[in-house]
């Protein structure tokens, strides 16, 4: 686990929607790619809300969404104290708003276990405990090796919601079956959206959103394709129109029905 901060010379500065999210990440840590952003595109939030990301790493969920949504009222939790911090470096280089808590979310600091949220965010880690090679960077490795179940993660993000509140997370396709129990369990109206990367492709992300309380049935909605072509093309970045629109012009990434 890193808790040295990170020093200038460690750091890259990568844009993130084409520029309007500029974030400061490890070069040799755990760096963010789509996902975050996906998540961010994925998460219902509206202006005058509380926004709660779970496993902030650096930031780039919270501030993509913050970018997209004016107005909302941004939280963390992250583990490791040198990402919080580059988190809060990220923030204010962004011009936003972002509280950073430091702790481990099944104890989490008191202060954050006496609020309520709209809205919580998610990104666990995608490799349970012996499964792959391991991360050579420790924080690397802390951050995509599962450490705390699965299931605790989505049990911390309803205790923080307010009931009725939406819970969004993106994992892997292969922990479906394990997030899907984990939601169902607190929470209904599921919505799982299968992120393909090109027509005809098996999807490798799922996100899913859950209303605490509610009990309406799941709902299993059209795959997500990120991009247009069936095959690379080298001489271009050939996004879907929804993929471009979500990826590079920060827009929200619809729900069908919610």
């Amino acid at each position: 686990m890193r808790t040295e901060p990170f020093s200038e010379d460690e750091l890259s500065h990568d844009r993130f929607l084409d520029g309007r999210v500029m974030v400061s990440q490890p070069r040799a840590g755990y760096r963010a790619a789509m996902d975050p952003v996906l998540l961010a595109a994925a998460c219902p939030a509206r202006e005058g809300e509380r926004v709660l990301e779970l496993g902030c790493g650096a930031g780039q969920a919270s501030l993509c969404l913050g970018r997209r949504v004016a107005g909302l009222a941004l939280a963390g939790l992250e583990l490791q104290p040198a990402y919080a911090d580059l988190a809060r470096r990220n923030a204010r280089a962004n011009g936003l708003e972002f509280e950073v808590f430091e702790g481990d979310l099944a104890r989490m600091p008191k202060a954050l276990r006496a609020r309520r949220f709209d809205q919580v965010i998610a990104n666990p880690p995608y490799y349970p405990p012996g499964q792959g090679t391991a991360a050579t960077d420790a924080g690397r490795e802390r951050a995509q090796r599962e450490a705390t179940p699965l299931a605790d993660w989505i049990a911390a993000g309803y205790r923080r919601l307010e009931p009725g509140g939406w819970l969004t997370v993106i994992q892997a396709v292969d922990r479906l079956a394990d997030l899907l129990a984990a939601m169902a369990a607190g929470g209904g109206a599921l919505s799982v959206l299968p992120v393909a990367p090109r027509p005809g492709r098996d999807a490798g992300r799922v996100i899913v959103r859950a209303r605490k309380g509610a009990r309406t049935p799941l709902r299993l909605l059209a795959p997500f394709v990120l991009h247009g072509a069936a095959q690379h093309d080298r001489d271009g970045e050939d996004l879907s129109p929804l993929g471009r629109a979500v990826l590079r012009d920060g827009r929200e990434l619809p729900f069908a029905g919610q």
